[in-house]
């Protein structure tokens, strides 16, 4: 874990956009919740329900190109549009992702097991 993410890298069987991949595990259940495909920024990513706004688990794709074989599942803070400007100027009061409160409570653990058993998980759908 570094800096308050933590990364758990598989690698599928087949190759995948972000869009084909969400499509292929949309329908599954995980125990951290159903997934969704959230646009943030210029890129998408797919999320899972937040448990707050300093803990949620993503799904990005590895590399540059438009198709990948590798992923990565990670604790992040809450994607979408609306949050991009409190992740880019955060400030001490609202205990913003880069808060030392957000490493060490009780969300950021569970979001961290959270990742570990959702790559677990998706290995386990062979995809």
């Amino acid at each position: 874990m570094a800096l308050c993410v933590k990364i758990n890298n598989i690698k599928a069987k087949n190759s995948y956009s972000i869009e084909s991949f969400y499509k292929a595990i949309k329908d599954k259940r995980f125990s951290v919740g159903i997934p969704s495909l959230t646009k943030y920024g210029a890129a998408s990513v797919i999320t899972f329900p937040a448990i707050d706004s300093e803990n949620q688990v993503w799904i990005m794709e590895n590399g540059l190109s438009t198709k990948s074989h590798k992923f990565s599942i990670q604790k992040s803070y809450e994607a979408g549009l609306d949050n991009i400007e409190k992740i880019t100027y955060p400030d001490s009061e609202n205990h913003s992702s880069f808060g030392f409160d957000s490493i060490i409570n009780d969300n950021a653990k569970k979001c961290e097991h959270l990742v570990d058993i959702t790559a677990k998980e998706l290995l386990k759908l062979n995809l």
